[in-house]
């Protein structure tokens, strides 16, 4: 669709009344179409779901989305996984993140949101306590990004699900996730997905006493199950919405 298709969808979506969930993926939006779909984001409040996936959005599109997630109040859930951010732009969505107050669900895997980006997200996690759901795997996130992430973890008291996979991590890195979730008697935490590393004593004991602590966390390797949770309660299924539009690339 490109920027003018962004160009029609803006100007529909600025006199929406009914549509509720919108997928956009796949669609060639680059930075150029961002600021169309931004001034959208920015004044409707119906879109609750909204998928960018698989785009070319860069930093210049982290920026503009950035700004309009902040002032956005109808979206729960934004899935703009597959893109380009990184450095300044993942920046700003992460700061756009931390000052939305409706946002549930977010998914910005595999894109290079990097060490900055990582430390942004902790910053928004400590702000935020609305968000439940964090996707953030292959990002480029090394021990120094999962370190400054998880300053925001012993604080949020909200986030439920943290999906970390392919990320450069190291142990390091996966013991302060694990610490900081120690450090926080509020915590929600539900799952946490580690990368699929081989594990020093430390960390596996560190796991088995995060586990203890915290009986009812799911704890996985590489999103597998292989880390059981202590107790055996059933994983609640989260309920999907409902889809307008019968194409994940179609506009209802």
């Amino acid at each position: 669709m490109g920027i003018e298709g962004a160009k029609a969808i803006s100007a529909m979506l600025l006199e929406n009344t009914t549509v509720v969930v919108l997928r956009l993926s796949g669609n060639e939006f680059d930075d150029h179409a961002a600021k169309y779909l931004a001034d959208a984001i920015t004044a409707n409040s119906k879109v609750e779901v909204l998928d960018l996936s698989y785009n070319k959005f860069g930093h210049k599109a982290g920026e503009a989305l950035g700004a309009a997630i902040a002032e956005n109040i109808g979206l729960k859930e934004l899935k703009i996984s597959w893109n380009h951010l990184h450095s300044e732009g993942a920046v700003a969505l992460a700061k756009g993140v931390g000052a939305n107050v409706f946002l549930k669900v977010l998914d910005v895997s595999y894109n290079g949101f990097g060490n900055s980006g990582a430390a942004a997200l902790g910053e928004a996690l400590r702000a935020n306590n609305v968000l439940e759901e964090l996707n953030v795997s292959n990002n480029r996130i090394s021990v120094e990004g999962a370190l400054r992430l998880a300053v925001g973890l012993r604080e949020n008291k909200t986030l439920k699900i943290l999906r970390m996979i392919r990320n450069p991590m190291q142990n390091e890195g996966c013991c302060g996730l694990l610490k900081a979730l120690q450090a926080n008697s509020g915590t929600g935490m539900e799952i946490l997905d580690l990368p699929d590393i081989a594990w020093s004593k430390e960390l596996a004991e560190l796991c088995e006493a995060v586990q203890t602590l915290l009986p009812n966390l799911l704890l996985r390797r590489g999103g597998s199950t292989r880390l059981q949770r202590k107790s055996l309660l059933a994983v609640e299924l989260r309920p999907q919405p409902k889809v307008l539009g019968n194409s994940h690339n179609a506009v209802p």
